[in-house]
């Protein structure tokens, strides 16, 4: 009898892990506290031609193995056919065995479209039609996948400058709720100072403050701050190269920032002075409001500047780097924790060396009130896989409390990306489920059932207060 690939027990290596798995976790709601989808997608409801644009547009997983697999660039970003581009990605799937985009593949063809045939050149065309036949119905809408998939939250990525007029919209219907979380990235992004400044003139117009200084720069930021939070935000995000914690003065960084609004370039110390004193104020606003904020560093971004100067940023050219970050985290949390301002805290990292740091960073700063107050994220980009995934879990179960973590999230710009939830959900149940089988922790299906259903969603609606 044939069996597909993606069976009902895949991963899942014992009975216990699938006792877990179908008992417990399966069928239990998504929060996805962290996305990249995009708003105006989902109040228009966006609908799809094909499995292309559903799928290809703006992935840069499967753009960086097109390339690696020998693709034309004219099949990845160029302007190929919708189908010539699917054609070309089908060709590369059976190059990716043993990477995690292959399993991610055919388990997003599995749900939401049914589908259990291997993807390659073979099988493309039948899957091709297929899948746009589906996509016409409006099961396989922005919304339908939504719903298929038993989504109750979506937290999307949003600039403080945003008009959150999409949210606006959506949440008038509160069967689905999809909520802004604060990003402001671009307010510490000093290296380049005509764009620096010209994003400043931006935040200025929206928040209507004058920026010309650094007292300006804050209140602007905390209106702006306010209309995120009576807009439902709960959730604030930082992506750092690395953390900044600088001694300063506050006439230092008036200095710096004014210096920086005439025009003039910043030298490194500058720059880290103004950030470290940006990352407290912007912390201590998310304190004010009792949101969770979200740190995802080490990034090594735009590595390939001639394909930068042609295609831009999030284009498939970016790496794991090496910060060494645990003095300055470690500041960067005390001094908040002396003022009595630390929100919850979730550290994303992306080199897997630093796993078990930050596993062990976070026990310094719970406060033996709110469980799990500062915790270290699900494997994050790079290690968003299932070498990763236990990786993560095993540095956190070693160093602090596994039990109360907050699970999974799909970081992705597509809505078929769900099923990184259901590829989380597999491999904790599995990795608990060789646990029962080998004696280390106790053969209390129940019990342990319990703690799965408590990541996979109870925990994160519980601490973010959803």
């Amino acid at each position: 009898m044939y069996k597909p690939f993606i069976h009902d027990n895949f991963i899942l290596e014992t009975k216990y892990a699938e006792d877990l798995y179908h008992g417990y976790a399966k069928s239990l709601s998504i929060i996805d506290y962290h996305c990249h989808l995009i708003p105006e997608e989902i109040a228009n409801d966006k609908k799809w031609d094909n499995l292309s644009q559903i799928w290809l547009k703006d992935d840069h997983y499967k753009w960086r193995a097109m390339r690696t697999n020998g693709i034309d660039e004219k099949y990845i970003t160029g302007n190929s056919s919708d189908w010539e581009k699917f054609e070309k990605w089908a060709e590369t799937v059976p190059a990716t065995i043993r990477n995690p985009l292959y399993h991610w593949t055919h388990l997003e063809l599995k749900k939401p479209f049914g589908i259990t045939k291997l993807l390659n050149p073979y099988s493309a065309e039948s899957i091709y039609k297929e899948t746009a036949e589906k996509l016409q119905d409006s099961n396989f809408s922005a919304k339908g996948i939504i719903k298929q998939w038993n989504v109750e939250v979506i937290c999307t990525t949003d600039d403080p400058t945003d008009n959150l007029e999409h949210h606006i919209k959506l949440n008038k219907n509160k069967a689905l709720r999809v909520l802004p979380t604060w990003r402001p990235d671009l307010v510490l992004a000093l290296d380049d100072t005509v764009s620096y400044n010209a994003y400043i003139d931006k935040l200025a117009n929206v928040s209507g403050i004058t920026i010309s200084t650094y007292e300006n720069l804050l209140l602007a930021l905390q209106n702006r701050h306010d209309y995120f939070a009576n807009n439902g935000c709960k959730l604030a995000d930082h992506g750092i190269n690395e953390f900044y914690a600088d001694n300063y003065t506050l006439n230092e960084v008036k200095h710096i920032f004014s210096n920086i609004r005439s025009g003039n370039n910043l030298n490194t110390e500058e720059r880290s002075k103004l950030k470290s004193a940006l990352l407290y104020e912007l912390s201590l606003m998310n304190h004010n409001k009792n949101w969770v904020q979200q740190f995802h560093y080490g990034a090594l971004r735009n590595n390939n500047q001639k394909m930068f100067d042609l295609l831009g940023p999030n284009t498939g050219y970016d790496s794991i780097g090496e910060p060494n970050v645990a003095v300055n985290l470690s500041n960067s949390l005390n001094r908040l924790e002396q003022q009595n301002a630390l929100a919850k805290t979730i550290i994303y990292n992306l080199n897997p060396k630093d796993n078990d740091m930050i596993a062990s960073m976070i026990g310094n700063f719970q406060d033996g009130k709110t469980p799990g107050k500062i915790q270290f994220g699900p494997a994050w980009w790079f290690l968003d896989q299932k070498d990763g995934m236990e990786a993560q879990l095993n540095a956190l179960s070693n160093q602090s409390l596994l039990s109360r973590f907050v699970g999974m999230l799909t970081d992705s710009r597509s809505f078929l990306s769900y099923s990184r939830h259901e590829y989380f959900r597999r491999i904790l149940c599995n990795l608990l489920g060789n646990d029962i089988n080998k004696g280390l922790i106790p053969k209390d299906i129940n019990m342990i059932g319990k703690m799965v259903e408590n990541i996979c969603y109870y925990n994160a609606k519980n601490y973010f207060e959803f």
